[in-house]
């Protein structure tokens, strides 16, 4: 008995000398941020006081740069949409209702990814519902898609319209044309519906991306899933503008050779001029357009391949303008499709001078008030006797005895 109350004790203090991490895992307690789990698998980051893995500082950033880009993307696709609603000289239906499209699905991109997104990076204790996420995540991938079957169509538009003039009428009549418009909308939405669906219907999960301020479908959690929407919606969009641009600049700098070639200067050498500078134009155009779009989507496409192959993440900042790049595309279209041509800032002057109209009506009645002021004024100086030299005053005389001012008005 003496020996068995002896070690019992001892067996106490065993006991308490057990380490805290052990006996934490024994006891099921949450483990630390960042500890792998038993099944192997990184636990992400629990969000701190600032509401991410990122600082007060560097978030109040995002948010910054996420608003300016919404105010630049909204106000540049306002004034596009507001010139291309009416008929512009020079551009056919089709090529009005595809860049109509294309305007509409980028200035989406401002009233819809701007807001939602924004909603759920300032909510107070981010990140934001499951449900909000899910449908937010649903209505940024939908515009997203939108917006690149719409580049997509301006492109086909184009190639029809320069390699099949004399069928390009039947080819891209008004309703294959609201087919493909519709196909523009509709087809990435359908193709991402399964993202909307919540609860055990769920194809794959969704995430609030702190570092990017962004709610989007985790990838990695379906890979396949990932790569059908890739080779569904990206693929084929980058395929036609490549191809469709190419192809048009390879033409315009054949035409421009054989321009080069037209035998010597006669009567009509200025005209053949003109179109080898308007053909050289199109060929610097249609490399920037090609550029302009990896330049926009290569890196979100990266970005979101690499999170569902490797089931990790990139740098905070490496994400955030990944995955904002194709919003800044809609800005950019802007630039490379609409004020870049002629008719387009020729109409926009017209609808300037409209609007301010009434302002340089005014101006003109001031003017012109002025100017009968100033003929008064002659009148009076004229009409005095002592004034003039002799009678026989020419109008350079009289000019010669008003003040400066009045010389400059007239």
């Amino acid at each position: 008995m003496l020996r068995m109350g002896t070690r019992f004790p001892l067996l106490l203090l065993l006991l308490a000398s057990v380490p805290a991490s052990r006996s934490r895992g024994w006891s099921g307690a949450p483990r630390p941020a960042g500890e792998a789990r038993p099944g192997g698998a990184p636990r992400e980051p629990e969000p701190g006081p600032a509401g991410g893995c990122c600082g007060g500082g560097s978030r109040r950033l995002k948010i910054g740069i996420i608003c300016a880009l919404g105010a630049l993307v909204m106000v540049s696709n306002g004034a596009v949409i507001a010139v291309v609603a009416s008929a512009v000289a020079g551009w056919s239906r089709s090529s009005r209702l595809t860049l109509l499209s294309l305007a509409a699905a980028d200035a989406a991109l401002a009233l819809l990814v701007v807001p939602l997104n924004l909603y759920g990076g300032l909510a107070p204790a981010p990140p934001p519902p499951e449900p909000y996420c899910r449908a937010a995540a649903f209505v940024n991938s939908s515009v997203f898609g939108a917006s690149l079957y719409s580049l997509a169509g301006v492109s086909l538009e184009r190639y029809v319209a320069v390699f099949f003039p004399l069928r390009h009428a039947r080819l891209l009549g008004r309703r294959r044309l609201a087919l493909l418009l519709a196909a523009a909308w509709l087809g990435p939405a359908l193709l991402l519906l399964p993202v909307a669906l919540p609860g055990r219907a769920a194809v794959l999960r969704v995430r609030f991306s702190a570092a990017a301020l962004l709610c989007e479908p985790d990838y990695a959690s379906n890979a396949a899933y990932a790569g059908l929407l890739a080779a569904a919606i990206f693929c084929p969009a980058a395929a036609t503008v490549t191809f469709a641009n190419l192809r048009l600049w390879q033409a315009a700098r054949a035409q421009r050779r054989r321009g080069d070639g037209a035998g010597p200067p006669g009567k009509g050498a200025g005209l053949r001029r003109l179109r080898l500078l308007q053909l050289d134009a199109a060929s610097r155009v249609l490399v920037p357009v090609v550029v302009a779009f990896y330049v926009c989507w290569g890196p979100c496409m990266a970005t979101i391949l690499y999170n569902a192959i490797t089931k990790d993440r990139v740098h905070e900042w490496l994400e955030f303008v990944a995955l904002w790049l194709p919003s800044g595309s809609g800005f950019l279209n802007c630039f490379v499709y609409f004020w870049t041509n002629r008719n387009f800032r020729h109409k926009f002057q017209k609808i300037g001078h409209k609007l301010c109209g009434p302002c340089s009506r005014v101006k003109w009645e001031q003017d012109v008030h002025r100017m009968v002021t100033i003929s008064a004024a002659v009148e009076r100086r004229s009409s005095q006797p002592a004034l003039l030299p002799d009678r026989s005053c020419s109008g350079s005389s009289t000019s010669t005895l008003l003040p400066r001012e009045a010389q400059t008005s007239l």
